[in-house]
């Protein structure tokens, strides 16, 4: 039986909270399955929807594996600053590690780095079995079993951010772009001169917003 696998991420741009990996693999013959079930890109999917498919991508899956890199692991690369180390090349390695958990005949991935190319060689390069892989951008739109993975983390990082939330307070999505996290970083800046492990210290907004930058 030949296996697919797709790999995708969520919250990479977010300023709180951890950058969840997640892969899913399933039988080749079954790609179809996946596309019947609704699955499609994350983004265009309720929380609802995406908890509802999540229960049903894990049940039909061969394998699930899942990887969370949280902000003190992140600061510490993006603050080193070395060139072609930086966030995408930890991303890379953490789809790696994902994809040598799965072991694939196939995978497909949706790569962080402008040149797929190099992303693709980066992942490959640390593989001990080097499966035939597809690595595009969109590839989240284009190839069901990359949505499913992007379901799969999207879903992960929603109840990871639920649970910080009903700790810290509410503070949004955790995005920059959301009024309500930049008001609750403001609010705890002002209150306090040091960074919590689930804040990404490393961001220019939490930068700007502590008045570092």
């Amino acid at each position: 039986m030949r296996t697919t696998a797709g790999v995708d991420e969520a919250g990479r741009g977010c300023a709180i909270g951890p950058l969840v990996i997640a892969g899913v693999l399933i039988a080749e013959d079954r790609v179809d399955d996946l596309r019947l079930m609704g699955v499609r890109d994350s983004k265009r999917l309720s929380p609802k929807r995406r908890e509802a498919l999540a229960k049903e991508i894990e049940a039909m899956a061969l394998r699930c594996v899942y990887f969370d890199l949280p902000p003190r692991v992140i600061d510490r690369v993006v603050e080193r600053n070395e060139k072609l180390r930086k966030l995408n090349y930890l991303e890379a390695m953490a789809m790696a590690r994902v994809i040598r958990d799965l072991r694939p005949d196939r995978v497909y991935v949706d790569p962080s780095d402008v040149v797929p190319e190099r992303f693709a060689r980066q992942i490959l390069r640390v593989l001990p079995e080097r499966p035939e892989m597809v690595c595009e951008h969109r590839a989240d739109a284009n190839y069901a079993v990359v949505s499913a993975a992007s379901i799969l983390a999207k879903v992960r990082r929603d109840r990871i951010v639920a649970e910080l939330r009903r700790r810290h307070g509410d503070f949004g999505s955790g995005y920059c772009s959301d009024r309500r996290t930049i008001s609750f970083l403001e609010a705890w800046f002002r209150e306090r001169d040091w960074c919590p492990p689930f804040i990404r210290a490393s961001w220019a907004t939490v930068k700007r917003v502590r008045g570092l930058v």
